[in-house]
């Protein structure tokens, strides 16, 4: 019994016990990197609060009217709150919009609830208006925050949840709840753990939606082909980059993960003594042809470009000379 999610074992014991103890907290907030199952948790804690008939106490049955429509983001006395899109601004107005309907009575459930996703894309002005809710919460409102980290919020935020680290599954385990609850080939399975750095979320992602495999494939076979590319063909490309931001913001997350691979093998072994585990697996002969030409400074030196590049990309600078500036900083490596 574990809520159907792929580990973090540890976090639905703990939630099952707040809701069947009734040692409910008004607010949580579930920290992790993106894809490792925060938004999935959140839905199964609401369902655990609201299901009717569980199983057993804490435990939701996830086939009442009530469980399904949460499942679908549907319920009336549930409302999922998040900027329109990812790398997006979560604005004032939405936080006090949620407000006015916490304000309200439960329609049909238990307990009202709120799900913010991606807290840390909230403006400024929209998190300290979120104080006010958590500072005075309303009885029978419970509010479940999500964030890359409880550093990226507000201390003010933080100390007012009940504050829950998810952490990435050890590879071996991913593939394997891959492989025995999703029935992928194991070839298949071991792939999708190294690219999703063991977030299940992710991994599923990638699973139900081949198509991301294929962009992840183009936009490696892109980088792979600037590498001895000239100045006027890397601006080229930049330039038709940098028409679309959020695309752009994807590629440079795969590139990231990439050079990482590379910096890594640059640098030898790990601390373990053994080469740390490519993300990129199917990567794997390129990768390492690539770090014998390179020495781990020029590696790091790109890791730290491709950062900059998508610290600036937050801060709105202009896109396309952000790109073109990257490829400026990318080592020119010939192919033969």
């Amino acid at each position: 019994m574990n809520w159907d999610l792929l580990g973090h074992e540890w976090a639905v014991d703990l939630l099952r016990q707040h809701v069947s103890g009734e040692r409910l907290r008004h607010a949580y907030l579930f920290t992790g990197p993106r894809g490792i199952g925060r938004r999935t948790l959140a839905l199964r804690f609401a369902q655990a609060l609201n299901c009717p008939a569980p199983t057993v106490p804490g435990e939701p049955c996830r086939t009442c009217r009530n469980c399904q429509q949460i499942e679908r983001m549907q319920h009336a006395d549930l409302t999922v709150v998040q900027a329109e899109q990812e790398g997006g601004t979560l604005k004032v107005d939405q936080i006090r919009e949620l407000q006015r309907s916490l304000s309200l009575a439960p329609y049909e459930a238990r307990y009202r609830v709120a799900i913010l996703l991606r807290f840390e894309e909230a403006h400024p002005s929209a998190a300290n208006a979120l104080l006010k809710t958590l500072e005075e919460p309303a009885p029978q409102v419970i509010l479940i925050v999500t964030a890359e980290s409880a550093e990226s919020l507000l201390p003010t935020v933080v100390s007012r949840c009940e504050v829950l680290r998810l952490r990435p599954l050890s590879l071996d385990v991913a593939a394997e709840g891959l492989q025995t609850r999703w029935g992928l080939p194991p070839e298949d399975a071991r792939l999708l753990a190294h690219i999703s750095g063991g977030r299940p979320g992710y991994a599923l992602q990638l699973k139900e939606s081949p198509d991301r495999l294929d962009q992840r494939k183009t936009w490696l076979d892109d980088l792979q082909s600037l590498l001895p590319a000239s100045r006027v063909e890397r601006f080229a490309y930049a330039e038709s980059l940098a028409k679309e931001k959020d695309t752009l913001r994807q590629a440079l997350l795969v590139w990231l993960t990439y050079w990482r691979d590379v910096m890594l093998y640059a640098g030898g072994i790990s601390a373990s003594g053994a080469p740390a585990p490519l993300v990129n697996l199917d990567r794997a002969e390129e990768i390492t042809a690539l770090a014998d030409r390179l020495d781990l400074p020029a590696a790091h030196r790109t890791v730290a470009a491709i950062e900059r590049t998508l610290d600036q990309l937050d801060k709105n600078v202009n896109t396309r000379l952000a790109v073109e500036v990257l490829m400026l900083d990318m080592p020119r490596i010939p192919l033969h």
